[in-house]
């Protein structure tokens, strides 16, 4: 019954497109027909027809119901007036030799007028309820792979991939090497009567390789594979998101074995309400039919369900229970060997020059995603045809990486000279402040040529080992380092500017965290302040504390941002000499490396102590 109610067409859609019709065709019929077929005949006043039969300017005149048709020797137009009652017009018509003929009255045929009047209109409704029949059919799919199909069906016998061509997530392929063998030889398995999982989720990041590895998994199984988004299940039709649920595993069931890939499942799989009110009923009806189709299949028939999410922790528990979703498999982003692995895998489609340093450019890309590291080797791809080379080169990569992180290049000139020479010792007083500290990433390259992003110049730090684990001096001096453009400011100028404004915002968020969510302040201890929110999305979760505990957060926080900043404005004013030559050289080359840094920083006594 459930499933007769889902799959009543919306009649109440289909009647309002008809009615619209119907009216505009009446309209057409009654209102502007008419005036289409009169606008050539104008009007005159019966005094003008009486002076033109007069001076025998008239050459025929036809007599209607309700007017007097004539048109005139000179112009041949026709004009019409309204009948008077005049006894002389016919002996006036007579004496000026004028033709003149009367109307005879018909019955009007009833079959026209109803042709006329209800024969189009109807046959217009029928065209209209043909077309929208053809309409939900195509936003159906016609079949589960007809006509405006969006599910996407991949033949082993076509172009596929495997785990050759997926790098950097070893983890998440050993989770899923089992499924693969279950659906090469299912036999050992159901000797021993094992069950293969029903279905694996797929959750990390954006760009990690979730459909690439789902991908794979049907390549090496040599098996179809079946991709759909979760939000082509949601139609504008309702029933239609439930009805092509059902279509799609009838379909899987004909080509078992084979894969079911359903990407951004949360679209589809969102926690229903729990006091049964909701906001998309459609919605509801569609998870409720895969979970019910989840159930009704044998896990021996060889249909295996894959899915990728990003928000795993909004989707409904009865999707992840024992039996449906049966494995959670992380796909995180990757660590320093795997962006080595993965920038290998992509740079086997460019031409790159043989020196290529992949663990620098893994260094420079912490926290990059697969997609990422993908789309740097493209646009160094693209920087490398317009300068003129037939290969990748490392400068090639490493720009791309600063367009990536900061934009490209302005072409223009946007600094005047002592905003130039501001920017220049901004940016020296972080990679002086973070050289001189104990513990520091190591300073890779600094520039003062703005970028399309906004930055007027920045400093790279390139970390030597990749960490996972940090310590609150770790995180006090990377506060510290972020206070030293604008020290260096206070320092030199004595005076400040708005350049320090991302450095602000970092470090007081940097803060905030160490108090709301590491416990490390010691006014606190192990207390937690902040939810956590979502852990591939970045969303920053609520505060969970009192108006006052509030209060004396965000005077630690002042507390911990000002330390820093004194500590800062300390280094710079100890070392001001090194900073001045440093400065000159940058404002003078505009951008050095670390290597360049270094070799001027070492000839300064106060750095050796350090």
């Amino acid at each position: 019954m459930e499933d007769k109610d889902n799959n009543k067409r919306p009649k109440y859609n289909l009647f309002r497109y008809y009615l619209i019709s119907i009216l505009a065709v009446f309209a057409l019929n009654w209102l502007i027909l008419p005036m289409v077929t009169q606008n050539s005949i104008e009007g005159s006043s019966y005094s003008d027809f009486r002076n033109n039969l007069s001076q025998n300017k008239i050459e025929e005149v036809s007599f209607k119901q309700d007017q007097i048709l004539y048109k005139l020797k000179d112009d041949k137009k026709i004009y019409k007036t309204g009948k008077m009652e005049d006894p002389d017009i016919v002996k006036d018509l007579e004496e000026k030799g004028v033709e003149y003929s009367s109307e005879i009255p018909e019955k009007p045929s009833l079959f026209m007028n109803f042709i006329m009047t209800w024969g189009f209109p109807i046959l217009l409704f029928f065209l209209l309820q043909r077309a929208m029949t053809k309409r939900m059919q195509n936003l159906s799919g016609g079949g589960i792979l007809g006509g405006g199909k969006k599910i996407k069906k991949y033949e082993p016998s076509g172009e596929t991939v495997d785990f050759d061509d997926v790098a950097g997530q070893e983890e998440a392929e050993e989770s899923l090497v089992e499924i693969v063998d279950y659906l090469k030889n299912p036999k050992k398995y159901t000797d021993i009567g094992a069950k293969c999982p029903k279905g694996a989720l797929l959750v990390g990041p954006p760009g990690t390789g979730k459909t690439l590895l789902a991908r794979a998994v049907a390549g090496e199984s040599h098996v179809p594979f079946f991709s759909i988004a979760g939000s082509e299940f949601v139609e504008m039709f309702a029933g239609r998101g439930a009805a092509k649920v059902r279509e799609l595993f009838e379909e899987a069931k004909k080509n078992a074995p084979c894969i079911i890939f359903i990407d951004e499942i949360d679209t589809i799989g969102k926690k229903r309400d729990a006091g049964g009110f909701s906001g998309n009923d459609e919605r509801e009806q569609t998870l409720n039919q895969l979970l019910t189709e989840m159930d009704g299949f044998d896990g021996n028939i060889g249909i295996v369900m894959l899915a990728a999410t990003n928000r795993p922790e909004i989707l409904d528990p009865a999707l992840l229970r024992p039996g449906r979703f049966d494995r959670q498999i992380r796909v995180e982003l990757p660590s320093l060997k795997d962006r080595i692995a993965i920038l290998k895998v992509h740079a086997r489609s460019y031409k790159m020059e043989e020196d290529i340093d992949y663990s620098l450019i893994a260094r420079s890309t912490a926290g990059a995603s697969g997609a990422q590291l993908a789309n740097i080797l493209n646009e160094a791809a693209l920087r490398a045809v317009r300068m003129g080379q037939d290969k990748v080169r490392q400068e090639d990569i490493q720009e791309s990486i600063e367009v990536v992180i900061a934009g490209a290049q302005r072409k223009q000139d946007i600094l005047s000279p002592e905003e130039k020479k501001r920017v220049a010792y901004h940016e020296i007083g972080h990679a002086l402040v973070a050289a001189l500290q104990t513990g520091s990433e190591p300073v890779e390259k600094i520039t003062i040529i703005p970028r399309t992003s906004g930055a007027l110049g920045y400093t790279m730090q390139v970390p030597k080992d990749e960490k996972n684990l940090y310590t609150r001096e770790d995180l006090i001096n990377h506060i510290t380092t972020l206070c030293g453009g604008r020290a260096a400011e206070e320092v030199i100028f004595n005076e400040v500017s708005t350049g320090a404004a991302n450095d602000i915002e970092k470090a007081t968020e940097t803060a905030r965290s160490m108090i709301t969510q590491y416990g490390m302040a010691e006014e606190f201890g192990m207390v937690k302040f902040q939810d956590s929110g979502s852990r591939y999305m970045g969303d920053n979760g609520n505060m969970n504390c009192s108006e006052e505990t509030r209060k004396e957060i965000d005077d630690l926080m002042v507390k911990i941002v000002k330390s820093a900043q004194d500590n800062a404005r300390k280094l710079i004013a100890d070392n001001k000499d090194a900073m001045k030559e440093l400065s000159e050289f940058l404002l003078e080359e505009e951008t050095i490396t670390g290597k360049q840094f270094m070799e001027i920083l070492s000839k300064y006594k106060n750095f050796d102590e350090e």
